[in-house]
C-alpha cells in the first residue's frame, strides 16, 4: 500500500506544490512509500498519478545525533559530483519548509537498477552477475577518491587534519551519546585503534580525497544486466579523508562464507562473489595506491559499523517509526561486528 500523509514524514500535498514551482511536471496527488534498508535517513520513492517517480530524503523522527543525518551535505556533495565520473542520482531540489516537513528535505532523480539489499535478491543472482558486482564497486570507489575536490568545489567540506584521528573522536563520541549498554570488548578495540593510528596517506600530490564514508553494496544501483554500478547513493557521512578508509568499510561490509554464521547482511558469502582479497586487489590497482594500512581501516570500518549500528537500534528503541523494513540491528550482531575487528588486527599483529 502506498504512503499516505499518516505515515510518511512528509506532507505530499505540499511537496507537489514545491515541485510544480521549480518547474517538474506533477500528474494529480503524489503517493509514497518508503523505500531501502538504511537505518540513518528516510528514503521515500514517490510518484504521481502518472507513474513520474522521484526519491525523496529526510532526516529520521526524533532527536537525532549531530552530524549523522545532514541531507542538506548530502545534497551538496552530490551536486559538485554531477559532471564528474562518479555515477550519482541527480539532485532536482532541497527544501527547508516546516510546511513539508520539520527537518530539510531533499528531492532527487529516480535511478532505474537493481539495489541488492536483501538475501533474496542476491540469491535471485546468477553467478555471472554475482562475479561483477564487486570489481565495479572497488573501480567505482576508485573512481569517488580520484575526484580533484578543489576543482569541484568539495575543498573546504571538511577538516583536512589527519583522519584517523578524527575518525575516533567523532565515532567515540556518538557511542558515548548513543550506546545502550556496556561493551567492554569495544572500549578496547577503541584504545587499541587510537594506539596504532597511521599516518595520512598521500598520492599523486594529495593529501586527502572525497571518503564517501558508508560505502557498501546496499549503497549503490546495479545495471541488472551487468553489475555496473548505476549510482552510488546515501552520502550524508562524506567528508575529506584518507580513501583508505573507504575500501576498509567496504571489506567490512564484505561477509565471507568462512566467516561463519553472522547476523549482518550476508550477500556477498554467496557462490560468485568476489572475495574480500579480490575486492581489495582491483581496488589498488585501479587506484594506485598502496596497501599499507589496509588491515588498519578495515579494523576500523568494522568497529565504525558496530557503533553506528548501536545508534540505529539506539534510535529505534527512542522512535520505533524510524526502524527501517528489516528491523533495527541486534546487540548480537553489534558484538560480532566487535569479534570481527579483533579476528582482522590480532591477524595482522596490531594487537602486539
Amino acid at each position: 500500500m502506498p504512503g499516505t500523509a499518516t505515515d510518511v514524514a512528509l506532507d505530499l500535498d505540499v511537496l507537489a506544490a514545491l515541485l510544480r514551482a521549480d518547474g517538474h511536471e506533477v500528474q494529480g496527488g503524489l503517493v509514497a512509500d518508503r523505500v531501502g534498508r538504511g537505518q540513518s535517513n528516510l528514503t521515500y520513492l514517490v510518484r504521481d498519478e502518472h507513474d513520474a517517480r522521484w526519491i525523496v530524503r529526510r532526516p529520521p523522527r526524533g532527536e537525532l545525533l549531530a552530524s549523522a543525518h545532514d541531507v542538506l551535505r548530502e545534497h551538496r556533495i552530490l551536486a559538485a559530483l554531477s559532471d564528474t565520473g562518479v555515477p550519482v542520482p541527480q539532485v532536482l531540489g532541497r527544501y527547508v519548509d516546516d510546511a513539508l516537513a520539520e527537518t530539510p528535505v531533499v528531492v532527487m532523480e529516480h535511478v532505474d537498477g537493481l539495489v541488492v539489499d536483501r538475501d533474496e535478491v542476491a540469491e535471485g543472482l546468477g553467478l555471472s552477475l554475482r562475479a561483477a558486482i564487486g570489481p565495479s564497486l572497488a573501480r567505482t570507489l576508485a573512481a569517488v577518491h580520484e575526484v580533484d575536490v578543489d576543482e569541484v568545489g568539495l575543498g573546504d567540506l571538511a577538516s583536512r587534519s589527519p583522519y584517523a584521528a578524527r575518525q575516533l573522536k567523532r565515532w567515540s563520541r556518538q557511542w558515548e551519546a548513543s550506546r545502550t549498554r556496556d561493551l567492554p570488548r569495544l572500549d578496547a578495540m577503541t584504545e587499541l585503534l587510537r594506539r596504532r593510528m597511521p599516518e595520512q596517506s598521500t598520492h599523486a600530490g594529495r593529501d586527502v580525497a572525497l571518503v564517501h564514508g558508508d560505502f557498501h553494496l546496499r549503497n549503490v544501483i546495479v545495471d541488472p544486466e551487468l553489475g555496473d554500478v548505476r549510482a552510488v547513493l546515501d552520502w550524508e557521512l562524506s567528508t575529506l579523508g584518507d580513501p583508505l578508509a573507504d575500501i576498509g568499510s567496504l571489506l567490512a561490509y564484505w561477509p565471507e562464507a568462512s566467516d561463519g554464521a553472522t547476523h549482518a547482511f550476508a550477500a556477498s558469502a554467496l557462490p560468485g562473489f568476489s572475495s574480500r582479497e579480490q575486492i581489495a586487489r582491483t581496488y589498488l590497482e585501479a587506484s594506485g595506491r598502496e596497501r599499507s594500512d589496509l588491515d588498519y581501516w578495515h579494523a576500523l570500518g568494522l568497529w565504525k559499523i558496530a557503533v553506528i549500528a548501536e545508534g540505529v537500534m539506539r534510535r529505534a528503541l527512542d522512535e520505533p517509526s524510524n526502524a527501517a523494513d528489516g528491523g533495527p540491528p541486534v546487540p548480537e550482531a553489534i558484538d560480532q561486528l566487535v569479534e570481527r575487528a579483533w579476528v582482522v588486527v590480532e591477524t595482522a599483529g596490531l594487537d602486539r
